[in-house]
C-alpha cells in the first residue's frame, strides 16, 4: 500500500460519484463483497460483471464514476477486452491486481498491488491467498473512505436498521419503557401496596416516589429480605424497605448502554429518567435480551 492507494482514495472521495466494481470468477465474488461494504459505509457502489459488461452492462457506468477492476493476473481475455472499453470515457480506472506489469496494471490510472507469492491451495491453483489480499485491499479502501467522509455510528445506523446490529445502533431506552408498565408507589404507601404494584406490573420492581420525585426503589429482593426479618409487616411503609439512590439511566440513552450499566452493577432493572429528573419507567434485562441486545 503506497502512494497510489492514497491517491485512489482521494480521487474517489473528491469525485463525489459512485464506484463501479468489476471482475470475473473468484474476483467477481470479492467485488460483490467490496460493493456491499462500501454501500454500508457511505460510498455508493455497484457491481458490474466483467463478462456481462460487453453485453450491455457497460450502460450502468455514468460519467464521473470511479471504476475498480479486480484481477489476479490482470491478463485474462475478458479483462483485455473490457479495459479499453472502460478507458473510452473520462472515468478513472483503479486496478486491484497481483501483477502491476500486466495489461490491466499498465492501463489503470491507479494500481493497488495485491501480489502474493503462493496460494494457500496445495496445488497453487485455487484463488485463496490472492482473493484474501483482494478483499483486504477493498476493505482498506472502504474504511479510508469512511474516515474521509466522517461517517459515524449514526450514519451507520441509517443503513443497518435491521437485526441485532441495527438495534444496538438505534434502539433507545425510551423504546423499551414504552412497552412496559410504569410501576410506582408513594413513599408512605403500605408495603402491601408495593407488593401488589410489583406483582401487577410484572417487572420485579417498583419506583418509590415522594410526589413526583424519585427517592428509592423496591425490588423482589427487598421484599424477600423484609420477610426474613419481619413477621408483621402491617405497619411498614415503602420508605422502611426501599433501597435509596437506585441506578438510573437517561431515557434517551441507547438500550445497549443500559445493558452495559446492568452488567457493570450486576442488576437486572434500571430506572429511566428524563432530562429534568422525572421518573419515566423501567427497563428490564429481559427486555434487552428479547430485543437481541446481549452486550
Amino acid at each position: 500500500m503506497g502512494d497510489e492507494f492514497a491517491l485512489a482514495v482521494q480521487h474517489i472521495h473528491r469525485s463525489k460519484s459512485r464506484v463501479v466494481v468489476t471482475g470475473i470468477g473468484k474476483s467477481a465474488v470479492i467485488g460483490n463483497k467490496i460493493v456491499a461494504t462500501m454501500n454500508s459505509t457511505g460510498t455508493p457502489a455497484l457491481f458490474m460483471h466483467a463478462a456481462d459488461a460487453i453485453h450491455g452492462d457497460l450502460g450502468s457506468i455514468q460519467d464521473g464514476d470511479s471504476i475498480i477492476c479486480i484481477s489476479k493476473s490482470g491478463d485474462t481475455p475478458e479483462i483485455k477486452v473490457l479495459v479499453p472499453l472502460l478507458k473510452r470515457g473520462e472515468n478513472k480506472l483503479i486496478a486491484i491486481t497481483g501483477n502491476p506489469d500486466s495489461f490491466l496494471g499498465q492501463q489503470a490510472d491507479f494500481v493497488l498491488n495485491t501480489y502474493v507469492p503462493k496460494e494457500a491451495c496445495p496445488n497453487n491453483l485455487a484463488p485463496t491467498t490472492s482473493t484474501t489480499a483482494q478483499l483486504a485491499m477493498g476493505d482498506a479502501l472502504a474504511v479510508c473512505l469512511l474516515e474521509q467522509k466522517g461517517f459515524n455510528a449514526d450514519d451507520f445506523a441509517k443503513f443497518h436498521p435491521g437485526g441485532a446490529l441495527g438495534k444496538k445502533l438505534y434502539l433507545s431506552v425510551k423504546d423499551i419503557t414504552r412497552q412496559n408498565q410504569r410501576p410506582a408507589v408513594q413513599i408512605h404507601s403500605k408495603v402491601k401496596d408495593a407488593i401488589v404494584e410489583i406483582s401487577q406490573k410484572m417487572l420485579g420492581v417498583t419506583a418509590v416516589l415522594d410526589g413526583d420525585q424519585l427517592v428509592g426503589v423496591i425490588t423482589d429482593g427487598d421484599i424477600r429480605r423484609m420477610l426474613a426479618v419481619h413477621e408483621n409487616i402491617g405497619g411498614l411503609t415503602a420508605q422502611d424497605i426501599m433501597s435509596k439512590n437506585p441506578k438510573t439511566i437517561d431515557v434517551e440513552s441507547l438500550a445497549v448502554d443500559a445493558m452495559s450499566l446492568m452488567q457493570a452493577n450486576s442488576i437486572t432493572q434500571l430506572i429511566a429518567m428524563d432530562k429534568i429528573g422525572t421518573y419515566q419507567g423501567i427497563v428490564h434485562l429481559h427486555n434487552l435480551i428479547q430485543e437481541g441486545i446481549t452486550s
